[in-house]
């Protein structure tokens, strides 16, 4: 499979969330705004990629009895360094996300990638398929904040530009479901035509 494939797969053929439907904890919690779901999005992007690269560097040093903790390991330190990194840099994103930051650590996707392609690959493939996979993640969940928020208030990554209230049930935890279902279907839809 050549780089743009492999770059391509995860965010449009196997997208995690509208695709494989991993990932959905942080994807319906955090995802009240477009910039919540943006800022989960590269945080996880990150991790994505880093671990991949440390993955895909060291696989022959790691014990197969070991593999699974290993990952687990790296992908906590970079989960760390954006912790540390949003509380200093971003405190107001840092807070809006709260618990979801350092469960990067388990999110399946982050460590799916880092045992099935990862762990087989070269460095140059680990790194496109981290980029694929992490910025396809984050276009998933920037839409679907960004369409929840524009009906849950009215606004757009912040900016109110529709009067008055909108349809209260987007911003809460039913919004999720409803809008993630509809984006699945549209994106079906489209995949069809």
């Amino acid at each position: 499979m050549n780089q743009v494939q492999n770059f391509t797969k995860g965010f449009i053929k196997d997208n995690p969330v509208f695709v494989l439907l991993l990932g959905l904890c942080p994807t319906l919690a955090v995802t009240s705004t477009a910039i919540n779901g943006l800022g989960m999005g590269l945080a996880t992007t990150f991790v994505l990629v880093m671990s991949n690269i440390v993955v895909s560097l060291i696989k022959s040093q790691i014990p197969d009895k070991v593999r699974i903790p290993s990952f687990i390991v790296i992908i906590a330190s970079f989960v760390t360094i954006v912790e540390l990194t949003m509380q200093a840099y971003v405190p107001d994103l840092f807070e809006s996300l709260g618990i979801f930051i350092p469960l990067i650590v388990v999110n399946c996707v982050v460590l799916g990638r880092a045992e099935a392609f990862a762990s087989k690959n070269n460095l140059g493939s680990s790194i496109i398929d981290g980029l694929g996979m992490g910025l396809g993640f984050s276009f998933a969940l920037t839409l679907l904040g960004a369409v929840r928020e524009l009906f849950g208030s009215g606004s757009f990554f912040g900016m109110k530009f529709i009067p008055g209230d909108a349809i209260l049930v987007f911003i809460l935890s039913p919004g999720a479901f409803i809008t993630l279902g509809y984006l699945i279907a549209l994106l079906n839809r489209m995949k069809k035509a």
